[in-house]
Parts: structure tokens; sequence; C-alpha cells
């Protein structure tokens, strides 16, 4: 199959990424609920400054893999390490302390509708880091509303707000602890062409600005070749390409064809 090339490119790797330093290792991990096994002993790596995309079908178990990176699934068999640390091996208060250095950007946004987006954003902050003064914590408001672009927001309610806004006030949560490793889950999933573009720009800021390593978990063609360093696609619980966008969807199997004719995004 030829993949047709458009006025957007595929993102162009950024110049501090080190493929000498993975932040996240997978080795022959395997997951199953029931009878059904969902990962059948992946191997994985994310490298210090790299956007991955991870693309598959829904219930392809792309979900299941990062709730395995952070620790919040256990997997039936492998290993998992996180900034050097093996996930399934540390104690409940390491665990922590390492899921502090990782922000979780989820697919609803998951803000607390009573409070303002001020207090949302406060509440993780003043939680990890209790001995910050006020000013300390208004500037670090002040400083992540403005990274995403959403100032004028500071006192809204979450009902206020649009699946956009709510989307960037989510990622923006998240980047008050300044974390080392980013992971977004279906960053565009329910969104118009024109926000879900303003999402992926924000992902490559937040990647540029705050020097994050990131999975990007994705169905979307146009966030994977908008975002994605490297791209790996996932299939009944094994990873059949990697690579660049073209070089993913560079092939006749007749999986890979079908997600790419799926997704509309130019004929081939």
């Amino acid at each position: 199959m030829t993949v047709e090339t458009t006025n957007k490119t595929s993102k162009k790797p950024p110049e501090n990424l080190d493929r000498n330093n993975a932040v996240i290792s997978l080795r022959g991990v395997q997951k199953a609920f029931g009878d059904m096994p969902v990962l059948k002993g992946v191997d994985l790596d994310v490298f210090k400054g790299e956007n991955l995309v991870v693309l598959g079908r829904s219930g392809s178990g792309k979900s299941v893999l990062i709730k395995i990176i952070v620790g919040l699934l256990k997997p039936d068999g492998g290993t998992v390490r996180v900034l050097g640390q093996d996930v399934g091996a540390i104690g409940a208060r390491e665990l922590r302390t390492l899921r502090s250095k990782i922000g979780f950007s989820f697919q609803s946004s998951a803000l607390y509708d009573g409070m303002n987006v001020r207090a949302n954003l406060e509440f993780p902050l003043v939680r990890n880091q209790r001995n910050l003064t006020r000013k300390e914590v208004d500037d670090a408001v002040a400083q992540v509303l403005d990274d995403v672009g959403l100032s004028q927001t500071i006192n809204q309610m979450p009902s206020e707000l649009s699946g956009g806004q709510k989307k960037r006030i989510g990622i923006a949560r998240t980047l008050i602890l300044h974390p080392e490793i980013m992971l977004y889950d279906e960053p565009t999933a329910g969104l118009d062409p024109i926000t879900s573009e303003e999402i992926n720009d924000l992902i490559n800021e937040v990647q540029q600005r705050y020097n994050t390593s990131a999975v990007i978990i994705t169905h979307d063609l146009t966030c994977a070749r908008a975002t994605g360093d490297r791209i790996v696609m996932l299939f009944e619980g094994k990873f059949i390409r990697q690579g660049s966008f073209e070089e993913v969807f560079d092939t006749d199997d007749a999986r890979v064809q079908n997600f790419y004719n799926y997704n509309f995004i130019t004929k081939a």
C-alpha cells in the first residue's frame, strides 16, 4: 500500500530524543481477563524525549497497556520498568512517588465537577507539595493555564467548559507537577477536527516545553501522524508494525490496510 502525502507530513523527532535511554521498558508483558488474552508477551521501549503513539482498534489492549505501565493493573507475566524502577517489585510508597512523575491525561479529562478550574489545578499540587506558599500555588496555577492557553477559565466550573477546554485543563492538571512522562488516553476522542488539531499541537508543545516523554494511545490517524515520533500498531495482543507513520502503513498487510482505510485519512 502506498500512503499518499498531503500538506500535512509526519512529525520529525525532537533533537533531544535519546535512543540510548529508555524511560519505559516492557519485556514479555502478558495480560488476560479470564479466558480472554489481551496482551500476548509484548516488548516495548519508550525513549527519553520521545512521543510514542500506540495505534489499535477499540478493545485491542491499548488502555490496558498504559494501566500496566503505571501499576493500575498487574501483568500476568513479564516485566515493566519505568524511570529505572521495576513497577512490579516496588512497594506502595515507592509506587506513589513514581506516579507523581507521570502525568495521566484521561479520555474523559477526569475533572472534579464540584471544583472550579483553579481548585482542580491546585488539588494535585497541594496534595503532593504541602509546604508551598499561597503565592507559589497561585503562580503554578497561572503558569500551567497560560501554557495550555486557558488563563481566562481560572474561575469557571467544568460544566461551563467545552470538550476541548476540558481536555486542556486535564492536561494542565498533570503538568502542574512537572511530570517526566505523559500518558495520553485517546486525547482527541469526541472532539471536532479543529479542536483535535489544537490538542495535537498542545501535545507537541508539552513535549518541547516540559521535555517530556509520552505514550499516546489512539485510533485517530491524524493524531498519530501529527504527534508521533514513532508509531507502533497493536493487533490482537501483539505489536505488528512500528516506525514512522509512512513506514507503518507502507505494507500490503490487510490488517494494516483495513485500519488505515477505516480512518479515511487519504485514499491509497
